[in-house]
């Protein structure tokens, strides 16, 4: 990925592309679809049993075998090996946004839907952003398949604590994504996340 250096920290710009031979042997390596079965969503919530239009299966261990491929070779160049972001990325100074967040639980990741974090990546912004607002996240459309995209995002997911999957999973359609054992095991949420516990005390009664 191309970019330059300020202040010895790379901001993160331009449009990777990825390798055929990766591509190919991802795609070999798992045949996953863009979309969770009717019955999936169905049981993370009979109540809510909305299928969303994209979602990141975090709980399936090919798909996330093949997201940490292509995560390794597209997006750790930015993003970092750990996920951790680069360097100074939450400063708030002229560089602010310039910098590669973090999508580990140090980061806001977790606070984007399936749906958001999947148009920011494809398309390099999220959905209801205002036009006029510029993004420094390159859009990967033309470098990886819908498929490739949501196996990363499930890689990411599938390296948050309980706590941040069971926050980010309520705002997904039909809660998909809520890990199975989430009303039987003990977590937290982060200290800034108090709409999620209300959300979470409301739809679990």
């Amino acid at each position: 990925m191309t970019g330059k250096t300020v202040q010895g920290t790379r901001i993160y710009r331009g449009r990777p592309s990825v390798p055929l031979a990766i591509a190919l042997a991802v795609a070999s390596l798992v045949g996953f679809g863009s979309h969770a079965s009717g019955a999936d969503v169905a049981e993370v919530n009979p109540a809510r049993s909305v299928r969303p239009v994209h979602f990141a299966n975090a709980d399936d261990p090919a798909t996330v075998a093949a997201g940490k491929v292509l995560y390794m070779h597209v997006c750790a160049s930015c993003h970092g090996k750990r996920l951790q972001g680069q360097p100074l990325w939450q400063l708030e100074d002229q560089y602010r946004g310039q910098r590669a967040p973090a999508h580990d639980q140090t980061g806001h990741t977790w606070a984007h839907s399936d749906e958001d974090l999947f148009r920011m990546t494809r398309d390099g912004r999220f959905p209801q952003s205002p036009t006029g607002i510029n993004s420094h996240m390159p859009a990967f459309r033309a470098s990886l398949t819908d498929e490739q995209i949501l196996a990363v995002i499930a890689f990411i997911k599938a390296t948050w604590p309980i706590g941040l999957r069971i926050s980010q999973a309520m705002l997904n359609p039909g809660e998909a994504g809520m890990p199975a054992n989430a009303a039987n095991v003990e977590w937290t949420l982060p200290p800034n996340c108090t709409g999620t516990a209300q959300r979470w005390r409301e739809t679990s009664r």
